[in-house]
């Protein structure tokens, strides 16, 4: 009798141990789904707000010969001038196909890699949140990776101007790029800076943000936050508070990461035209010619005050939207403090 009670209970405990283990990976699943919707519906939000400044941005960094002699607000309305109010946004309809993916993924990622290293590196670190930044760079480079592809076409379509065009859309971009130039390394060139940079640009990225928003909810909670009893430390950020913090974190990483940016855009541009070929033929190299012809501030920092302008509140938007996303899907935004 004792021995079919005991097998009783290990069958229940057998049983109660499955069905934790069935909610355990529900509850993971739920947790990705929602991350990558907010990240994505994020990144969208983020890029269209700054849509005109990216596509003038490309257009001084490669020197198009329509626009080389212009600044940012005189190319601005020119473009409208030149072509239409629309062409502002030219390029962007690649961009929400490419950055939906890449968002989502770069910030899912962001959170499972904060999850496991917090567990693997503890808190006892010489550097403050110092896993955030490990953690934000490599979210970067898995991203990266695997939409690159799609910000080459991005590229190609918002250098060209109206009358002058070779490209017909996403699917014509592509395929054209992949027979003409090469197969799949084509569709990758400047595919290296782009992980160079990436490092510290998504690296400091998240650093940054998490960092001030420790130092706002532990140092100006009265000022900064409003209370939320579902979040660790019962605090959630304000929407101005979020929208500071983002911004600082994307100035502080566009600076770090601008010169390898321009690399990569020169080598994905590079086969527009005949006289700048000589830009697809390695990271170095393009690096090396910038700084001969350009220089530093003309070169490798060339179109940075643009970038500032388009890169701050791209960031900040970008965070402060993932953040709402978050709060609107029930998921945890505070920390510990």
């Amino acid at each position: 009798m004792e021995s079919l009670k005991s097998g009783d209970t290990e069958v229940a405990s057998a049983a109660a141990a499955k069905a934790a283990k069935t909610e355990a990976a529900r509850k993971n699943l739920d947790f990705i789904a929602k991350n990558l919707l907010a990240g994505g519906v994020a990144g969208m939000c983020s890029k269209t707000a700054v849509a005109p400044l990216d596509r003038i941005k490309i257009l001084l960094q490669a020197h198009s010969i329509h626009y080389k002699h212009l600044g940012v607000f005189s190319g601005l309305k020119h473009i409208v001038k030149k072509e239409s109010f629309i062409a502002l946004y030219k390029g962007n309809g690649a961009q929400m196909v490419r950055i939906f993916p890449y968002a989502a993924t770069q910030f899912t990622a962001f959170e499972v890699y904060k999850k496991y290293l917090g567990k693997i590196l503890g808190t006892n670190l010489p550097i403050k949140h110092a896993d955030k930044f490990v953690a934000g760079a490599g979210a970067g480079v898995t991203a990266v990776t695997l939409t690159y592809p799609l910000d080459t076409i991005r590229a190609r379509l918002a250098f060209q101007v109206t009358g002058e065009h070779r490209y017909n859309g996403i699917v014509h971009t592509a395929v054209t790029i992949f027979k003409t130039e090469g197969g799949f390394r084509a569709l990758y060139r400047g595919f290296v800076p782009t992980l160079m940079g990436m490092v510290p640009y998504a690296g400091f990225s998240f650093y940054c943000f998490e960092m001030l928003k420790f130092m706002c909810m532990k140092y100006a909670p009265a000022w900064t936050c409003d209370t939320c009893e579902r979040n660790t430390g019962g605090l959630v950020l304000s929407v101005p508070a979020k929208l500071l913090c983002g911004g600082f974190a994307g100035a502080v990483a566009q600076s770090f990461s601008y010169p390898l940016d321009v690399t990569r855009r020169r080598m994905q541009l590079a086969m527009m035209n005949p006289e700048t070929a000589k830009f697809g033929m390695g990271m170095f190299s393009t690096l090396a010619i910038i700084y001969r012809e350009n220089g530093v501030w003309k070169g490798l920092y060339r179109g940075m005050s643009i970038n500032y302008l388009r890169a701050i509140p791209m960031v900040a938007v970008s965070f402060s939207t993932y953040e709402l996303m978050k709060q609107t899907l029930n998921l945890d935004t505070g920390m510990k403090v």
